[in-house]
């Protein structure tokens, strides 16, 4: 018995220690992860000191909105600068940039400046670069042509994602309200100049900059039909993070357990994160293309679980309910992005990959406003509808674009677009991707 158990421990982690075995990989796995997990704290902090300081939570929700909304502009063109000059020459002085506007927005509170000043303050800080991003960049760079430690290299990128998504919140609340309230943000801003410090002086592993050559695309990723197709399928899925976080906090509030929302929203994520590891340990499938509608299809049919809790009226039970529901998320988005790899010339990869994250972010932005009409003119429970009606939809968008255009439609945008025709079009059945 403790033979086989021995043997399976080996088989899980072999695909981790080949992943690992690069020079240099351990370090600027180790220096992303620092800077990934502010991310999932400078919303919360940002909420907190706003909302202790000022009284208004909807001061502080149109402040975090107003960054979320400058990140979404602003995150395209800087993977574009980290594409062109490199990660590090880039990313850095964009790096302080926001660590500025992290530390003047809590200058602004601590010593009540205009309300506008906050704004301000907060959308600077969406010069923060795609750590996630220039992570797999460095992944695809090192194994390059190994489509196994690729597909191991994204289940590992998402599993971290989710722990620091799920750390971060925490971390932020407790710093805020057993130290002092600024505490949360000064902490993330340390840290994320810290990890992107760190990550920048591991030169050996970061991918050669594309420069200005002649062997750059001529237009940009968003042209692309097929990466534009599979943004619609992560603007869907982003609106089912969002709205399921939203009313999760709605429902655990209308049950009295107001405490307990973040534990139970924490399970979502250990469930994903286990699954990401898990699927990371396992041989890759021959055609993503094919496997994402039915990642999707899963994850909607397992968001059925959290409505039949919800209308139980038991929250132990939904808490279980979004652990089974998390563990689709890590496929689902595994997949996405080793599709996003593939539609994307290398000399954008930075750039594409964070098309797909800002597009998750303008999901969970219109998921989570749903979501909270659906919670405030219904009931909570009933609002559990949205998720797996967002997931519906993302299904409905991954089948329409694995379907992709008819040939002679196809031929045509290939002949028009000759340089980005490959990357666009899969050879066998002109495929969206």
């Amino acid at each position: 018995m403790r033979e086989r158990v021995r043997e399976r421990v080996r088989d899980f982690t072999a695909p981790y220690a080949r992943l690992f075995a690069p020079p240099g990989a351990r370090a600027f796995t180790a220096g992303n992860l620092l800077a990934r997990l502010p991310m999932g704290m400078f919303s919360v902090a940002a909420v907190i000191m706003i909302a202790g300081s000022r009284g208004s939570y909807a001061l502080a929700g149109a402040v975090t909105a107003t960054g979320l909304a400058a990140t979404a502009l602003v995150g395209p063109w800087t993977a574009r600068l980290v594409d062109r000059y490199g990660q590090a020459r880039i990313a850095v002085p964009a790096t302080v940039i926001a660590v500025l506007g992290s530390l003047a927005l809590l200058l602004c509170v601590r010593y009540g400046a205009p309300d506008w000043t906050l704004f301000a303050a907060y959308a600077a800080t969406a010069t923060t670069p795609n750590t996630g991003g220039m992570s797999r960049a460095r992944w695809a760079h090192l194994h390059r042509g190994d489509a196994t430690a690729l597909h191991t290299a994204n289940s590992f990128e998402q599993a971290a994602d989710e722990l620091c998504f799920m750390l971060g919140p925490v971390v932020a609340a407790f710093l805020c309200t057993a130290l002092f309230p600024e505490a949360g943000t000064l902490t993330g801003a340390v840290l994320l100049l810290t990890g992107i410090l760190v990550f920048a002086a591991q030169r050996a592993t970061e991918p050669p900059a594309a420069g200005r050559g002649a062997g750059s695309p001529a237009r940009a990723p968003l042209y692309s039909p097929a990466l534009a197709a599979l943004l619609a399928v992560f603007l869907a899925t982003g609106a089912v993070f969002g709205a399921t976080e939203v009313v999760t906090l709605a429902y655990a509030d209308d049950r009295g357990h107001q405490a307990w929302a973040g534990a139970v929203l924490a399970l979502q994520a250990a469930g994903s994160c286990v699954a990401g590891l898990l699927l990371g340990s396992l041989a890759p499938a021959r055609h993503p293309r094919a496997r994402l509608p039915r990642c999707v299809a899963a994850m909607a049919a397992l968001l059925i679980l959290p409505l039949l809790a919800a209308r139980a009226g038991s929250l132990p039970l939904l808490a279980g309910a979004l652990l089974l529901a998390g563990a689709a998320t890590a496929p689902t988005m595994v997949t996405g992005m080793t599709l996003v790899q593939r539609l994307t010339p290398e000399t954008r990869l930075n750039e594409g990959m964070t098309l797909a994250v800002t597009a998750l972010l303008a999901g969970i932005a219109a998921g989570a406003a749903t979501g909270g009409w659906a919670a405030e003119h219904t009931t909570p429970a009933l609002a559990y509808v949205i998720p797996p009606a967002a997931a519906l939809s993302a299904l409905l968008l991954a089948c329409a674009g694995a379907r992709g255009p008819r040939p002679e439609r196809a031929r045509r945008i290939r002949k028009r677009h000759p340089r980005e025709g490959g990357a666009a079009f899969n050879k066998h059945g002109w495929r969206w991707w």
